[in-house]
């Protein structure tokens, strides 16, 4: 089974987003499978990042904290793993299902995660487009 190598330790910032305090890393399909994502240190997230009508239906809990922050990881970075990353590129099913397994791996109950990640292959595209015309100003 898939596998976190290390506890997310985080602060929380005057903007009241959350900033990760160490680098931790994250194997997918099981552990030591080689298809690594490592979440850097003074990463920013949202953790859960749920629209108001939805927070009334999944409440937040810390179960899955660490898995939302690789999601977001993974949505900064438009799923395109540079060099150090072993040049891999995720599509967007790809990083959701990535997230689904981790909120498995940590425990979350299979109804909450399942409205989760139905809610981010309905309103993901979004923030995966957004994020992707931003990248594309940049480079």
């Amino acid at each position: 089974m898939s596998n976190f190598t290390e506890p997310l330790i985080v602060s929380q910032l005057p903007s009241g987003l959350w900033r990760t305090e160490r680098d931790f890393t994250y194997d997918v399909g099981q552990e030591g499978s080689g298809n690594t994502i490592t979440v850097p240190k003074l990463f920013t997230t949202d953790f859960f990042s749920v629209p108001w009508p939805a927070s009334m239906l999944i409440p937040k809990s810390e179960k899955g904290d660490q898995a939302s922050v690789l999601h977001d990881f993974l949505y900064s970075i438009v799923g395109e793993i540079t060099p150090f990353y072993n040049n891999i590129k995720r599509t967007r099913a790809q990083c959701d299902f990535i997230f689904k397994e981790a909120m498995t791996v940590l425990g979350v109950n299979w109804f909450k995660r399942g409205m989760i990640y139905n809610a981010v292959r309905v309103g993901g595209w979004w923030p995966w487009n957004q994020q992707m015309k931003k990248l594309k100003v940049c480079r």
